[in-house]
């Protein structure tokens, strides 16, 4: 059974990547095999709307490299998607890869019972990672696929995905911000519970 986690951010290895990382380290820990996937070491080239993916489970370009991510996704039982927010939405490369995996969606849903999961990143405390969230699950919803949450045993964290963050207080008119988002333990935790919740169910599938 594995989990992959796809980052669409266009800067590798930061705050987005660390927050997936923690998603599959939980996973793991539940005995889950995982794989984090960089979308900018990825070709992706935008879609040409030629509608061939309305005929055959296919995509006209060929000179890319969505054929690896499209197995990459066939072959994973779970799928968590991760991205910063760019006003209030995902990024531009995250968006060229959801519009390129219509081949997956139109002919058959083939992420179809697949577990999902996401997590979003921003700056600002309320710096529309609800919405980009929103998106992300949308997007799942639409592929068919068990969207897993971050809810726990105990209160304080109801979400449908992780949300995280780099601030931390504004006092006398100034903002201030920690590092990394690994000092935000609200959005670690909620990462750990979303890491968890996918991996049980992953396997409680598997076991079905």
């Amino acid at each position: 059974m594995k989990i992959l986690a796809i980052n669409g951010s266009h800067r590798k290895g930061k705050n987005t990547a660390e927050m997936l990382n923690t998603v599959l380290a939980e996973a793991e820990a539940q005995g889950v095999e995982t794989e984090l996937v960089e979308l900018m070491d990825y070709e992706i080239k935008e879609c040409i709307s030629c509608n061939k993916c309305l005929f055959k489970p296919e995509c006209s370009i060929k000179d890319d490299d969505m054929d690896k991510l499209y197995e990459k996704m066939r072959e994973a039982d779970g799928i968590v998607f991760g991205s910063p927010v760019y006003f209030s939405n995902v990024t531009g490369r995250m968006k060229d890869f959801i519009d390129r995996s219509r081949p997956l969606h139109m002919v058959a849903n083939e992420l179809d019972g697949k577990v999902g999961g996401a997590v979003v990143h921003a700056d600002l405390r309320n710096g529309g990672q609800e919405l980009a969230l929103a998106i992300l699950n949308a997007y799942m919803q639409g592929q068919g696929m068990l969207v897993s949450s971050d809810r726990g045993a105990d209160e304080g964290i109801v979400n449908t995905g992780a949300m995280g963050t780099k601030f931390a207080s504004c006092e006398e008119g100034k903002m201030r911000f920690v590092k990394r988002v690994t000092q935000d333990e609200v959005a670690l935790t909620s990462c750990q519970r979303l890491g968890r919740n996918m991996a049980k169910l992953v396997q409680r599938l598997g076991a079905e």
